[in-house]
């Protein structure tokens, strides 16, 4: 049976590196992968969202809408924007912080976390509110952010954490790999 995974956010926040360990994880353990992003104006902190298809029943790299087992969003806005991809009931890991649109500056108007969260609470009863900003000033390092969703995607059992330590240390640098690893055991 396919796994869908949707990770979502913005330019620079470590998204496609988040997608790319997904799939080195199920490459490791033999699963046929894959994999798309559409990155946009993602350099100029656009939306970046990355489909990661897990099984022999997967033909196309794009999750159809209303078919993602799980969502990644390094931002509770993107989290919202994406949810048309969800199952009923998906899990979803969401980074509590919200990164006001340039427009927001512009116009006023700013976006409130609680209420992005309480629509996706709306569309599933399954979302874990991630506070990253708590963790990374706890591990020191603001770099981690990809990691620490990662471990609580692990943490919902569609994602094998023994084979993302195993992807990690293929794909993170060497120097990297230990705060890596902390960050994705880290307990919220």
């Amino acid at each position: 049976m396919a796994k869908n995974i949707l990770i979502c956010g913005v330019g620079g926040q470590g998204t496609v590196l988040a997608a790319k360990i997904i799939s080195q994880a199920a490459i490791n353990q033999g699963q046929k992968v894959l994999s798309a992003e559409t990155i946009g104006m993602a350099q100029r902190g656009g939306s970046v969202v990355s489909h990661v298809r897990i099984g022999n029943d997967c033909y196309s790299p794009l999750i159809p809408l209303g078919q993602a087992d799980l969502l990644i969003s390094f931002e509770a806005a993107e989290a919202v924007r994406n949810m048309n991809y969800l199952k009923k009931d998906a899990a979803v890991i969401v980074n509590r912080k919200i990164l006001q649109p340039t427009t927001a500056s512009i116009t006023g108007v700013t976006f409130s976390e609680d209420i992005m969260i309480e629509e996706l609470k709306k569309h599933s009863s399954n979302v874990s509110v991630i506070d990253t900003d708590k963790a990374c000033a706890n591990l020191k390092s603001s770099k981690i952010v990809n990691t620490l969703l990662l471990g609580a995607a692990c943490r919902t059992g569609i994602v094998d954490l023994k084979s993302v330590e195993d992807a990690i240390r293929i794909l993170v640098k060497p120097d990297f790999y230990e705060l890596n690893i902390r960050a994705l055991h880290y307990e919220f």
